[in-house]
């Protein structure tokens, strides 16, 4: 269940900033930003807090080869997805959720790599010694 909750937050996180529907961070704030400043900029700093708490999990984790690994994953199964006729890429909104779920799971992963790793070797990263 925790990785399904990581990987939740991560999927909400990105899809808030942006997404192809109208009910996103960016949308909103070229619409309504300049006239609710103050609220914009919180909003904005709280995405980037978000953010800068996944990013540095994950490279901390996994690092950028491992982020490119699991991007190359899902590219693949996209790839076999696709080959099988199971999805059709020609619908742009489709492709924007297909590329949001494959950024929230690269963090996803990321910020439970560390747990996975623990539970599969035993061995505990110098971080979670206090646990």
């Amino acid at each position: 269940m925790g990785f399904v909750l990581r990987w939740a937050v991560a999927f909400g996180l990105v899809a808030a900033t942006w997404n192809p529907s109208q009910w996103n961070y960016l949308r909103w704030v070229r619409s309504e930003g300049p006239g609710q400043l103050p609220l914009a900029v919180l909003l904005g700093l709280l995405l980037f807090a978000a953010y800068v708490i996944y990013l540095r999990a994950t490279l901390r984790s996994i690092g950028a080869f491992g982020m490119a690994l699991v991007l190359a994953l899902v590219g693949a199964l996209l790839w076999v997805l696709w080959d099988w006729g199971v999805i059709e890429l020609s619908d742009p909104d489709l492709s924007a959720w297909i590329g949001i779920f494959a950024l929230s799971l690269v963090l996803g992963i990321g910020l439970s790599w560390s747990l996975v790793r623990r539970r599969l070797s035993g061995q505990a990263d110098v971080d979670d010694v206090e646990e």
